[in-house]
Parts: C-alpha cells; sequence; structure tokens
C-alpha cells in the first residue's frame, strides 16, 4: 500500500511559479516510477508529467513542456513538480500518482489533490 499527499498548491499570478511536493509513505518509493495529474471542473483527468525510478527519465504533456519540471529526492521518500511561467489554463485540481505512463488508469496509488489556481 502506498500512502500520497500532495501541498504546495495555491493561488498565483499568470506567469508565476509554484513548486507541488508529494510525499509518499511506502518504504519501497525508490523503486516506483511517478507521475503527476491534473483535473480542470468539468474537465477529464489529463497526464501533466511522469519520472521513472531513478529519476534519469522524464517526460511531459505537450502543454507543460519547456515551462514545469519533474523531479525526485529519493532518500525523502519526495517527487516534486516545478511550475513556472503558470497560465490561466494551467488552474486545476493537480494529484501525483504512482505509475508509468500517460494513461490514468496505468496508475495504482493516487493523493488527495492539491489546488492550483492561476488568476489572469
Amino acid at each position: 500500500q502506498v500512502q500520497l499527499v500532495e501541498s504546495g498548491g495555491g493561488l498565483v499570478q499568470t506567469g508565476g511559479s509554484l513548486r507541488l511536493s508529494c510525499a509518499a509513505s511506502a518504504s519501497t518509493f525508490s523503486s516506483l516510477a511517478m507521475g503527476w495529474f491534473r483535473q480542470a471542473p468539468g474537465k477529464e483527468r489529463e497526464f501533466v508529467a511522469g519520472i521513472n525510478w531513478s529519476g534519469g527519465r522524464t517526460y511531459y504533456a505537450d502543454s507543460v513542456k519547456g515551462r514545469f519540471t519533474i523531479s525526485r529526492d529519493n532518500a525523502k521518500n519526495t517527487v516534486y513538480l516545478q511550475m513556472n511561467e503558470l497560465k490561466p489554463e494551467d488552474t486545476a485540481l493537480y494529484y501525483c500518482a504512482a505509475g508509468w505512463g500517460i494513461v490514468a488508469a496505468a496508475y495504482n496509488y493516487w493523493g488527495q489533490g492539491t489546488q492550483v489556481t492561476v488568476s489572469s
């Protein structure tokens, strides 16, 4: 069983930055691939970024490429999402999850989410 807790969301102006954190309870965290998804009101949950177990491989949705960076610290059982140049369309509830790929169904464990709101 893996418990995930996100933090770091908030209200920011267009062009601003936020760093999200996701703390994992699992002792096996260092062997898990992780990802970030987001869901805006009335829309489906969408993939944002993913990272492999070591941090040596990352991949991103086209909509955030060049603006967002996913990273991890296995010593702290934490995965991060640095978000720069934020836009109003980035407003959503952001989730971290354990798994690999761009499809939500491929992820087994999910956090409760942290809200990001970007004002124009």
